[in-house]
């Protein structure tokens, strides 16, 4: 006599029928061009990089490249006129070729504006901050490398508040000096203080001779302390009681240029310079242009 489970075939009496396993359907075929086209693909991506790379490297002028530039500029420089470098990065690179036809008064300038020609040397089509605006007299190509000219009129400056520092009266701070500083990478010589205890010092300049316009700069010294401290620096111009032009300086905005229009004749110029933490080192500089 069969038992229950032969008979019923493992399955409990009265349980509907269980369907058969179906077999899986087949996986549909890639046409074997499809399955090595991302090979392909990689290839070719390779191959670019590699050729994007090499271009690149042998984009960069050489030495010989460089002397050939450098010798241009030397035969049409003229003592007085500034060399400049584009991008900023080549910036070495330049001073090591041209170097000796750049002083340190050149080099920290606090703008462009008293120099009555300006030498651009760039690659990559880069301009330099200091043409802005203006149109080249000429242009020469050493093998990748511009050398453009452009000659201006130049600022005629009736005072540096830089070389008045003897006369100056300061109220809270330290004493201000005379300063070959580094502010946003760049040497600048300027007058630099620290704001005292209440976060400001006033500097006065008297009898300074005005003339149409007071132009200026200022900027955060010292990459240390801007690391550690990061609270903007301004500074507020006064003439006659009146603030006359302002300017913020951030960590990271470098030289920050402020003008005002003035009027021609003497008058006392007072600066007022604030951070709201201490330990803030601020450096300025400022003329009166006619």
């Amino acid at each position: 006599m069969e038992s229950p489970d032969e008979a019923g075939q493992g399955e409990p009496a009265g349980a509907p029928p269980v369907p058969a396993a179906s077999s899986p359907a087949p996986a549909a075929r890639i046409p074997r061009g499809l399955q090595i086209l991302p090979a392909l693909l990689l290839v070719v991506i390779a191959v670019w990089e590699i050729v994007a790379t090499r271009h690149d490297a042998t984009s960069v002028p050489d030495d010989t490249s460089w002397a050939r530039a450098a010798d241009l500029v030397r035969a049409g420089y003229r003592p007085g006129d500034l060399i400049v470098f584009a991008p900023e990065w080549i910036d070495p690179v330049g001073r090591l070729h041209l170097g000796d036809l750049i002083p340190i008064d050149a080099a920290a300038r606090m703008d462009a504006a008293r120099f009555p020609r300006i030498w651009e040397v760039a690659i990559r089509d880069a301009r330099a901050a200091d043409t802005t605006g203006l149109t080249p007299a000429g242009t020469e190509d050493r093998d990748g490398i511009a050398i453009r000219w452009y000659d201006q009129t130049p600022a005629k400056v009736l005072a540096d508040l830089r070389d008045r520092l003897s006369t100056v009266r300061t109220d809270g701070g330290s004493t201000p000096i005379l300063e070959l500083a580094e502010v946003g990478f760049r040497p600048h010589r300027c007058v630099q203080v620290a704001p005292g205890a209440k976060g400001a010092i006033r500097l006065t300049f008297p009898g300074v001779p005005l003339g149409s316009q007071l132009v200026g700069y200022v900027g955060i010294a010292d990459v240390f302390t801007r690391r550690d401290n990061r609270a903007p620096a301004t500074l507020d111009i006064e003439i006659g009681g009146r603030v006359v032009a302002s300017a913020t300086a951030g960590v990271d905005d470098g030289w920050v240029r402020f003008a005002a229009t003035t009027t021609p004749g003497p008058a006392d110029v007072t600066v007022i310079a604030r951070s709201a933490m201490g330990a803030r080192l601020i450096c300025f500089a400022a003329e009166a242009r006619q």
